[in-house]
C-alpha cells in the first residue's frame, strides 16, 4: 500500500481493514458475502454487521497458536468487548473460555451454552449478589481483585473455590489513559506487596483454593515489549499453576495503524514465560478486542450533506449512541460510502445526537455522498455497541451475523416501546 492509498482511502486500502473475504464488486462493497447496501436495506441503520467466519477464524488462530507455542494452556475471551449471547454461543463452540466482568456478562454466557468449568469472573467492585451466582453457576475461577473480593467469598462460598489474585506490574503502556491498567495507579488489582501479602493469606484458606496470578495491562497496545515485562513482573512472586496474561493487543483500526500480529504476540508471552515462569505452569490469555473488533462492521444511513466554512458535513443515523470509542478514548476510523468504495474528497462525518462532541469521523475521504447512501464504518466489532446508549432517546441498533452470504439477527433493534418498557 503506498501513502497516496492510505490519503485517499483507495478501495484496496479500505478492504484491508474489512474482515478477511470482504470485497468491492462493481464498485460496491460485499462483506460476508452479502452486499452491504442489501444487509443495510434488510435490518435498517444503524446496525452492527459481524462477519462469523471471520470471528470463528480468528478465534481458532488464537486458540491454536497458543496451544502450540505452550501446550498447557487456554484462551478466554474478553467478553466485555462484545457481551452478546450469539457471540459467546460462537466461543463456546470454537472451545476458548470466556471472561465476564458482572452478573449480566455471567447470565449471557450460560445462556449461550459456555461450559462454567471455562468462565472466570472479574471486577474490581464485585457486590454480593454477583459472586453468589457465579458460585451457583459453579464458574471455575474468580479473579480477586481486591482484599473486600476475599472476604466476601469466604463468607459466600459452601464449597472449595478456585481463585487467581490480580496483580498491578507497574508496566507503562502507550494507550490512552482511559484504557491502561498496568499502572501503579490503576484502580484494578494488587500491587506486588499487597499481592504478596494476600498469597500467604490465601494459602491458608479452606474456602479458596489460590491457583496462581492474573495480571492485564491495559488495550489497544501497539507493541508486544509491554506484554513481556507483565510477565517477568508477575514471576518475581513465586511459582504457581496458573498464570493469567489477560490480553490487551490492539486492532488495526486505521490505514496507519499496524498492531503485531497475533503470532507476534503469542511468540512474546510464550518467550516470556519460557524465561521467567514454571515450565508446568498452565497460561491463560484473554484477547478482547483483538478478537472481534476487525470482524465488524458499522452501517449508517447518510441523512444530510451539509457544507460548513470550512468542512463539509455528512450526518449519518447513528452516532455517539453506538460508538463512544470516538469521545471517550478520540479513537480513529475509516470509512466508505458503500457502493462508491474508496477515494473522494474529505468529509467530516458527524452524528444525530445533540452534541458537538458527536464527530464519527474527522476528514475522512468519501465518494460523493448523498442523503439516503449507506455508510459503512470499519473495525466497530469491539466496545462500540458494549457502550451503546439511548442519548436524545436513541434506539440501540441490532447485532446481525453474516456468514457466506447467509444473515441472521442475533440482537434485535431497540423500539420506543423498549424505552417505556421500565417505567414505574
Amino acid at each position: 500500500m503506498t501513502s497516496d492509498d492510505r490519503v485517499n482511502g483507495s478501495a484496496q486500502a479500505l478492504v484491508d481493514l474489512l474482515p478477511p473475504g470482504s470485497r468491492v464488486d462493481g464498485g460496491r462493497l460485499v462483506i460476508g458475502g452479502r452486499f452491504a447496501s442489501e444487509l443495510a436495506d434488510e435490518f435498517g441503520t444503524p446496525a452492527l454487521i459481524i462477519d462469523e467466519t471471520a470471528l470463528r477464524a480468528r478465534a481458532r488462530r488464537y486458540a491454536h497458536g497458543l496451544a502450540a507455542r505452550w501446550p498447557n494452556s487456554g484462551v478466554v475471551w474478553a467478553s466485555k468487548s462484545l457481551p452478546c449471547t450469539a457471540i459467546y454461543r460462537v466461543m463456546g463452540e470454537e472451545g476458548l473460555g470466556v471472561d465476564v466482568a458482572g452478573g449480566g456478562e455471567l447470565v449471557m454466557a450460560l445462556a449461550g451454552g459456555v461450559d462454567p468449568a471455562r468462565l472466570v469472573l472479574h471486577g474490581n467492585a464485585k457486590t454480593d449478589r454477583e459472586l453468589s451466582m457465579a458460585l451457583e453457576a459453579g464458574v471455575a475461577t474468580i479473579v480477586i481483585d481486591n482484599l473486600d473480593d476475599v472476604a466476601r467469598l469466604e463468607r459466600l462460598a459452601t464449597r472449595e473455590q478456585g481463585v487467581l489474585i490480580r496483580v498491578i506490574p507497574d508496566v507503562a503502556t502507550a494507550t490512552h489513559q482511559a484504557i491502561a491498567t498496568g499502572h501503579q495507579n490503576s484502580k484494578f488489582g494488587l500491587a506486588v506487596p499487597e499481592a504478596r501479602a494476600l498469597v500467604e493469606r490465601l494459602r491458608g484458606s479452606d474456602r479458596l483454593r489460590l491457583d496462581g496470578l492474573h495480571v492485564h495491562i491495559g488495550s489497544q497496545i501497539l507493541d508486544v515489549a509491554p506484554f513481556a515485562r507483565a510477565v517477568e513482573a508477575v514471576a518475581a512472586l513465586g511459582e504457581f499453576d496458573v498464570y493469567d496474561l489477560g490480553g490487551g493487543l490492539g486492532a488495526r483500526y486505521t490505514y496507519d495503524d499496524h498492531p503485531p500480529s497475533i503470532e507476534d504476540y503469542l511468540d512474546a508471552i510464550t518467550g516470556a514465560a519460557r524465561r521467567f515462569l514454571p515450565a508446568h505452569s498452565r497460561l491463560l490469555i484473554e484477547p478482547g478486542r483483538s478478537m472481534i473488533a476487525e470482524t465488524g462492521v458499522t452501517l449508517y444511513r447518510v441523512v444530510s450533506v451539509k457544507r460548513g466554512a470550512s468542512r463539509t458535513f455528512v450526518a449519518v443515523d447513528g452516532g455517539m449512541g453506538d460508538n463512544l470509542e470516538v469521545s471517550l478514548y478520540g479513537q480513529r476510523f475509516e470509512a466508505t460510502v458503500a457502493d462508491r468504495v474508496g477515494g473522494g474528497d474529505s468529509y467530516t462525518v458527524v452524528g444525530r445526537h445533540c452534541e458537538s462532541g458527536d464527530q464519527l469521523i474527522e476528514s475522512v475521504p468519501l465518494r460523493e455522498p448523498a442523503v439516503g447512501d449507506v455508510l459503512v464504518v470499519a473495525v466497530t466489532g469491539a466496545y462500540c455497541l458494549t457502550m451503546a446508549n439511548n442519548y436524545n432517546g436513541a434506539l440501540r441498533p441490532p447485532i446481525v451475523l453474516v456468514d457466506s452470504g447467509e444473515a441472521r439477527l442475533a440482537v434485535r433493534r431497540e423500539t420506543y416501546e423498549d424505552l417505556l418498557r421500565r417505567d414505574a
